[in-house]
């Protein structure tokens, strides 16, 4: 019941196979030093293998541009089709693993498999960033990313929505107040 979510598309491949990308919900942050994520995963999918054997994933940050193509990666399996092909996705080669990003993706966010934990219906895995990937035309003039302005989309109770209205900034309920 933990409500919204990131919607995520996550990439990984295996040598002399196409690449994958499987769409995941249960994806965030769980270490700031080192930098860590989880994703979670159902044994039965196609990319649970491959994630299993190469120990690497990249997570996709999704935009409003990228939803349907979001959906379709998360209810066709890989064993049948090429997704990034079907989308017309393109494979970024990425800096620091063998797993493809996604060109279109403005974040891509690589990642090495530090930790498996068998919860029952999914596996987590933890995953070290090694190399985040961003998009040039999200810098602004001083570089700073502006994450929030690539329309990024959120996943609840099996819905797609757009993350809209700012309605605060961290400290501000304890910010002095300008007289």
């Amino acid at each position: 019941m933990l409500y919204p979510v990131p919607a995520v598309m996550v990439s990984c491949g295996r040598e002399n196979q196409r690449p994958n990308i499987i769409t995941v919900a249960w994806a965030g942050t769980v270490c700031s030093d080192p930098a860590m994520l989880s994703i979670s995963v159902r044994p039965e999918r196609y990319s649970y293998d491959i994630i299993k054997e190469t120990g690497e994933f990249v997570v996709n940050l999704v935009t409003k541009d990228l939803v349907f193509a979001t959906d379709y990666c998360g209810v066709k399996s890989g064993r049948d089709v090429d997704k990034y092909k079907e989308m017309g996705l393109t494979p970024l080669v990425s800096q620091k693993i063998d797993a493809p990003g996604i060109a279109e993706s403005p974040v891509n966010i690589e990642c090495k498999v530090v930790q498996e934990l068998a919860l029952g219906s999914h596996t987590m895995f933890v995953g070290e960033v090694v190399n985040v990937t961003v998009e040039d035309t999200y810098l602004n003039e001083t570089g700073k990313f502006e994450l929030n302005s690539t329309g990024l989309v959120s996943y609840s109770h099996g819905e797609y929505f757009l993350l809209g209205e700012k309605l605060g900034k961290f400290g501000y309920s304890v910010q002095k107040k300008k007289k």
